[in-house]
């Protein structure tokens, strides 16, 4: 799991994730995320 900062509101597994906020998502999603500015991954130099 990577922690990111959502820069626009989004429904992800039916929870509604708001921009500004931080949150816990899947690896994979939070690159896509971050490749689509969708979101900003947060400490993954934290991750082991």
């Amino acid at each position: 799991m990577t922690k990111v900062k959502m820069n626009v509101q989004t429904a992800y597994h039916g929870e509604l994730l708001r921009a500004g906020k931080e949150y816990e998502v899947d690896d994979s999603t939070a690159k896509r995320w971050n490749a689509s500015k969708i979101a900003v991954i947060l400490n993954s130099e934290d991750r082991n």
